[in-house]
């Protein structure tokens, strides 16, 4: 859709004027106010979510302007937005009409088709608005979506550096494509996408976890917790950073550390329970018993199929409470669930026969 811009302002328009023959003096005509543009209202109304008075405004705008393709194409969008796919189709393909070189219309007109459940028309129209505009970089992406949605992931991965072909630096085709590289193990070719991305944009906080996540996979522990802490940086909410962090610490015997970071993780999503558990073992290990006790029952609470929980409070009780009947409940709980362990089934095994 074409910016909309500012309303217009007004005009003061000076006029001077002889009055009784000799004596002049100076009026100020004010001119009558520009009439709004309704294809600007439109715009505006449906930025404040006001649906039906920018259908209204829309259809003024086409009323007064039949041939105006912008028109037709902000009713598109506002009839999609209101859920009328088929009426919106109808509006982005008389846009197109009077402007066949429309691309944003003809990427609109593919978000109708996906809707409608047409995959093909959907990525023929994509094409064509690629086509028309090279730089259209949302039907890029929206094509490699759907390519990769039938497993096509050369033609995604084509479509990734077509984009960055005419844009070097556009974010979002570097992130999906080091995704992409990621997930079919180049991992040079991941990490040296994720470079060029964090190189572009230092505080994209998805490209520094992943880059996180492809180091501790390489056992590479040192970098994945500096990218771990640039995303941390970037996103101070992004849960998932804050998890393998400190799971990281945890692992290295940092339980200091492996705790601010878990506590972190509930400070923003008290209800994960995993986070829970880690906290668990660590105030295990630092003996702060009633602090552990309740971090495992928590965890336990929050997610009652979480077998390693059941499992990690069993030993809690029979060795740190020595308490038998209720370690025993949560060994049976943790067999129940699929566990499977030496030692429990020494100890207790029979007890679940």
């Amino acid at each position: 859709m074409e910016r909309i811009g500012s309303a217009r302002n007004f005009n003061i328009v000076p006029l001077l004027g002889v009055i009784a023959g000799c004596a002049l003096a100076l009026s100020v005509h004010v001119a009558a106010a520009t009439p709004p543009d309704p294809l600007e209202q439109g715009a505006a109304l449906l930025r404040q979510g006001d649906l039906k008075g920018a259908e209204e405004a829309a259809k003024k705008a086409i009323h007064l302007r039949p041939s105006s393709a912008e028109a037709h194409h902000l009713l598109g969008v506002v009839l999609f937005q209101a859920r009328k796919p088929t009426e919106a189709a109808d509006a982005f393909l008389h846009a197109l009409k009077l402007k066949p070189g429309y691309a944003e219309a003809l990427n609109d007109l593919a978000e109708v088709y996906l809707a409608q459940g047409k995959s093909v028309e959907a990525e023929q129209t994509l094409a064509r608005a690629i086509e028309a505009d090279p730089k259209q970089a949302d039907s890029y992406l929206d094509l490699a979506k759907l390519r990769l949605q039938r497993r096509d992931e050369t033609g995604a991965k084509k479509l990734y550096q077509d984009l960055l072909k005419v844009m070097p630096a556009q974010q979002d085709a570097l992130f999906e494509l080091a995704t992409l590289y990621d997930n079919l193990g180049d991992i040079k070719a991941a990490r040296d996408t994720l470079n060029r991305l964090t190189k572009a944009n230092p505080k994209h906080a998805n490209a520094w976890y992943l880059n996180g996540r492809i180091a501790e996979r390489n056992n590479e522990l040192a970098e994945a917790a500096y990218a771990y802490k640039q995303a941390i940086a970037a996103k101070p909410d992004l849960v998932d950073a804050h998890y393998n962090l400190g799971f990281l610490y945890r692992s290295q015997n940092k339980p200091h550390e492996a705790e601010r970071e878990f506590l972190e993780v509930l400070r923003y999503r008290p209800e994960y329970a995993e986070a829970h558990m880690n906290l668990g073992v660590i105030y295990t290990s630092l003996s702060q018993l009633e602090d552990a006790e309740r971090a495992y029952e928590r965890a336990v609470s929050l997610k009652p199929d979480y077998a390693e929980a059941h499992y990690n409070l069993g030993v809690f009780y029979e060795l740190h409470r020595k308490d038998m009947p209720k370690a025993l409940a949560q060994y049976r709980k943790y067999r129940e669930l699929g566990g499977r362990d030496d030692r429990v089934e020494r100890i207790v095994g029979s007890t679940f026969r």
